[in-house]
């Protein structure tokens, strides 16, 4: 199989959690999602907390399936070698992942104010997150055409990520966002606990991610 720059693979390991590409805007970024949330809070408007914090949870779990993905094969479906100032695991860097709670909670308060009515005839949730994984889709498109952001399977790109990695990111945020909130908390506690613990075994205990 002809593969997309698999020496991607091995740059982006060099410098996985390696302090050495730090750059100070990181501390401004994570203030700027901090506050928005926190802002957010302040007003009362849990629901969109809620669908925010969702969305990141499956980020995290998609992260973590890269990367055991990269640990048991030698390439993870897409890699991140450089243009980071922080590499959490081989294919997320610290920016990418403030950009995702901050871009969830924003699609939530934009989001109708009735679950069950229609756009073009379909759901309004589903509408709103086919939307947006479309976008988000055609964004990765655009980053896999530069050296920060590699697509090294030949069968992987902008089709299977949508499938596979937006579409639930923001169906999850969406749904979630409509929830009683005993059913949010259940399930933002449930998956922070096995992205955690996956994070703590692969990663801090068996060395794999």
């Amino acid at each position: 199989m002809n593969l997309n720059h698999p020496e991607a693979t091995e740059m982006a390991l060099s410098i996985l959690r390696s302090g050495e590409p730090f750059q100070w805007y990181v501390v401004t970024l994570f203030a700027l999602a901090l506050y928005v949330y926190v802002n957010e809070i302040s007003k009362g408007n849990w629901k969109v907390v809620a669908g925010g914090l969702a969305l990141y949870m499956v980020h995290w779990s998609v992260e973590i399936i890269n990367a055991l993905i990269q640990h048991f094969s030698g390439h993870a479906l897409w890699t991140v070698p450089s243009g980071t100032a922080f590499l959490i695991l081989v294919g997320v860097g610290i920016e990418i992942s403030l950009m995702f709670p901050v871009v969830a909670l924003t699609m939530c308060k934009l989001l109708p104010e009735d679950p069950r009515a229609k756009t073009l005839g379909i759901n309004n949730r589903v509408f709103f997150a086919l939307i947006n994984a479309a976008l988000i889709s055609f964004v990765e498109i655009f980053l896999a055409k530069t050296p920060t952001f590699i697509w090294v399977y030949p069968w992987w790109g902008a089709v299977p990520v949508f499938i596979t990695v937006y579409i639930p990111f923001f169906l999850t945020a969406f749904f979630c966002h409509d929830w009683r909130a005993s059913t949010q908390k259940r399930f933002l506690v449930t998956s922070a606990l096995i992205n955690g613990g996956a994070l703590g075994l692969f990663g801090g205990i068996l060395g794999w991610i």
